[in-house]
C-alpha cells in the first residue's frame, strides 16, 4: 500500500513489531486496537479502508472489527484463520473476509507441479496461470498449435527473457524458454502444463 502511494497507519500492541515497522509505513503506533476510543484518538475514523490482519487472537480480531464498524469505516478487510472465524467476522461487520493461509495452500499445491510458475484460481474452477512453454507447442505459431481446440486453454500472453510481455496473437511463435500466461479450467491448465 505504501509503494502504491497510500498513507498507511500501522497499529500493533507488540513493541517489537512496532519498532520493526516504523520505517516501512507512514506511521506506526503501539496501541490496543480493540478499544474504540484508542482507534478514535488515532484518527482511524478518517481512513477509508482498514485491514485487520490479526490471525492468532480471534477475540482481538473480532473486537477490532467491531470497533471499526462502530466508527463506521466504509471498507473493512479482515483476515480469518478458519471458516467459523470468517463467518463471525462477516456477521460482525467486516466488508471483506480473506483466508490467506487457505488460498496460499491451494496455490502452492498447484505450483508444486514445477511447470506452473504462478496460479490464480477463481471460484468456478477457472484459472489464469503462468507456466513454462510445453514442448509440443514450441516452435509453432499459436494458430498451428491449436491450444484452444486441442487443450481447451487460451494463451493470453508470452514473456521472453529480457523482453517485455506481449499479448498472444494467432501468429505468435512459441520459443523453448518462453513463459506463457494461459486461461482456462483448472484441470485443463494442469494437463497442458504437464505436456
Amino acid at each position: 500500500l505504501e509503494r502504491m502511494g497510500h498513507e498507511v497507519l500501522g497499529v500493533d500492541a507488540d513493541h517489537e513489531i512496532v519498532r520493526d515497522h516504523k520505517d516501512l509505513l507512514t506511521q506506526v503506533v503501539e496501541a490496543d486496537c480493540t478499544e474504540i476510543e484508542t482507534l478514535r484518538r488515532l484518527g482511524a475514523a478518517e481512513f477509508e479502508t482498514a485491514v485487520v490482519a490479526i490471525g492468532t487472537n480471534v477475540e482481538a480480531s473480532l473486537l477490532t472489527v467491531l470497533a471499526l464498524c462502530d466508527l463506521e469505516l466504509p471498507n473493512i478487510w479482515a483476515k480469518a484463520t478458519s471458516e467459523r472465524h470468517g463467518r463471525i467476522l462477516d456477521r460482525t461487520g467486516a466488508h471483506h473476509v480473506v483466508f490467506p493461509e487457505q488460498k496460499m495452500g491451494e496455490r502452492v499445491a498447484h505450483l508444486v507441479n514445477e511447470r506452473l510458475l504462478d496460479f490464480l484460481a477463481f471460484d468456478d474452477e477457472f484459472a489464469i496461470a503462468r507456466l513454462k512453454a510445453p514442448e509440443p507447442i514450441v516452435g509453432l505459431p499459436l494458430v498451428t498449435s491449436e491450444c484452444r481446440k486441442k487443450f481447451d486453454v487460451t494463451v493470453v500472453g508470452v514473456k521472453r527473457g529480457g523482453e517485455d510481455f506481449i499479448h498472444a496473437v494467432p501468429d505468435t511463435i512459441i520459443f523453448p524458454e518462453d513463459e506463457l500466461v494461459v486461461s482456462g479450467r483448472i484441470a485443463n491448465i494442469e494437463k497442458f502444463s504437464a505436456l
